[in-house]
C-alpha cells in the first residue's frame, strides 16, 4: 500500500511552467511504477506520462508534445512532473498514481493507488 499526495499546482498564464510533486508513504517508491493523470470538467481522466520502477523509461501522451517531463527521485519518495509551455487546454485536475505492475500501463484502471489531485489552471 501507498499514500499519495499531490502538490505545485495553481494558476499560471499561457507559455508558463509548473512543476507538479507527488510525495509517496508506505511501500518503497521503487516498487512501484508511477503515472500523471489529468481530468478536465466534464472529460474522462486522461494518461500523461509515466516512468518506470527505476526512472530508465518513460511514457507520454501525445498532446504533451515534449512540453512535459516526468522523473523520480526514489531516495526522497517523490516524482515529480515539469510541465512548460502551458496552455489553457492543459488546465485540469492533475493525479499521480501507482501501479504495482513492473511495465509501464496507460490506462487508468490498471492504477492502484490514486493521490487526491492539485488543480492546475492556465489562464490565455
Amino acid at each position: 500500500q501507498v499514500q499519495l499526495v499531490e502538490s505545485g499546482g495553481g494558476l499560471v498564464q499561457a507559455g508558463g511552467s509548473l512543476r507538479l510533486s507527488c510525495a509517496a508513504s508506505g511501500r518503497t517508491l521503487s516498487t512501484w511504477t508511477m503515472g500523471w493523470f489529468r481530468q478536465a470538467p466534464g472529460k474522462e481522466r486522461e494518461f500523461v506520462a509515466a516512468i518506470s520502477r527505476s526512472g530508465d523509461s518513460t511514457y507520454y501522451a501525445d498532446f504533451v508534445k515534449g512540453r512535459f517531463t516526468i522523473s523520480r527521485d526514489n531516495a526522497k519518495n517523490t516524482v515529480y512532473l515539469q510541465m512548460s509551455s502551458l496552455e489553457p487546454e492543459d488546465t485540469a485536475v492533475y493525479f499521480c498514481a501507482a501501479d504495482d505492475f513492473r511495465l509501464i500501463r496507460r490506462v487508468a484502471g490498471a492504477y492502484d493507488y490514486w493521490g487526491q489531485g492539485t488543480q492546475v489552471t492556465v489562464s490565455s
